[in-house]
């Protein structure tokens, strides 16, 4: 897998603004926790963008794909699209787009709504989604380095800031998962 080129520093630049910022405004976990995960962020992007240049697509293009492969008919509504991405709707359009240039996707009318459109994936695009998914798990999505139980803790802990931002309600508990189910 491609990798952005390492910057090789003799130093943690995330560790070394902490310090300075403890000693200029005051505790500095959470600065250093938010700007580790935009730099994570940058460092995945790069590589996943990179293992998916060869089939024409970024991941965000690979996402809508896997999302139509994922659905019942091979075809959503865009405003579909746009929310379960959660994405802006001008940035699904631009991404339909790249995809239908690519031969991935076809727009069809919407017989439910006369206004809307489908995006519904092709073979081809069926074909480089099966290509795609086989190359990125090879990479284990650029996460090697992490135990499975690690990325399952990593998932829990960022899921609680998705919870908190209000991407998806979180449905009350039942009386007997309270207890460990033992009601």
């Amino acid at each position: 897998m491609s990798q952005p080129k390492p910057l090789n520093l003799p130093f943690d630049p995330i560790d070394r603004a902490a310090e300075s910022w403890r000693a200029h405004f005051g505790p500095s976990s959470a600065m250093a926790a938010v700007t580790s995960i935009m730099r994570a962020h940058q460092i995945l992007l790069s590589q996943l963008d990179s293992l998916l240049k060869p089939y024409d697509l970024t991941f965000a293009r690979y996402e809508a794909l896997v999302l139509l492969t994922f659905s019942k008919t091979g075809a959503l509504p865009l405003s579909k699209i746009g929310e379960r991405l959660m994405v802006h709707p001008t940035s699904v359009t631009n991404t339909v787009d790249r995809l239908e240039k690519s031969g991935f996707v076809c727009r069809l009318p919407n017989p439910r709504d006369g206004r809307g459109v489908l995006a519904e994936i092709t073979a081809a695009g069926k074909d480089v989604v099966r290509r795609a998914t086989r190359d990125l798990m090879a990479a284990e999505f650029g996460l090697p380095m992490y135990a499975e139980d690690e990325l399952h803790q990593m998932f829990e802990l960022l899921r609680t800031l998705r919870i908190a931002a209000g991407d998806f309600a979180v449905p009350p508990m039942r009386q007997d998962e309270e207890h460990g189910g033992l009601l």
